[in-house]
């Protein structure tokens, strides 16, 4: 089997889009995913699965609609593929200075260059980004609300949820658990 990480976008943020974890883990299992756990309330979730990412996004995304009333992008990275994205890493993770922070923003497919061009023409000395395939790095001097680049990588015309890399890293440590 397959270990799948799976990121919702946009549940639980400001009192919209309210699914419980529990439900949630509930509602996976009934799909039939194997050892289904979640990672706090922002749909953060790791499975095992013998089905492929195109069959699995569709399933989940159609099975929270049915569930919970309301349609949520599922973005979907295997564990291989997880395991890739955080040795990619082009930004100094160990010599990060106060205020400074390395965000990864999961694209559903990667993105158009127009729209890579696009995205670029916002780095700065306090924000930069690097793209590589369908993750956006992001490494900023100054606090995420503050940040230009995050709302502009919305503009890139795919599907897209943002993770810190403390959050990126939990979950990799579950998946090494989970597959141990």
């Amino acid at each position: 089997m397959t270990i799948y990480i799976a990121l919702l976008r946009g549940i639980n943020v400001g009192g919209h889009n309210i699914v419980k974890m529990q439900d949630l883990r509930g509602t996976l299992e009934n799909l039939g995913l194997d050892q289904v756990k979640t990672y706090i309330q922002s749909g953060n979730i790791i499975f095992q699965s013998d089905e492929n990412v195109d069959r699995l996004q569709n399933q989940i995304e159609q099975e929270i609609n049915n569930k919970f009333g309301f349609f949520v992008p599922v973005i979907l990275r295997t564990e291989l593929e997880w395991g890739a994205m955080i040795n990619n890493c082009p930004y100094p993770l160990n010599s990060l200075v106060e205020g400074e922070s390395v965000h990864v923003a999961l694209l559903e497919k990667e993105p158009t260059k127009e729209s890579v061009n696009y995205l670029l023409e916002f780095k700065s000395e306090n924000e930069e980004c690097y793209i590589q395939g369908k993750e956006v790095y992001l490494f900023l001097r100054q606090s995420f609300r503050n940040s230009k680049i995050p709302n502009h990588i919305q503009k890139l015309g795919v599907p897209i949820t943002i993770r810190n890399w403390k959050t990126i890293m939990k979950l990799s440590d579950m998946v090494t658990a989970l597959s141990n």
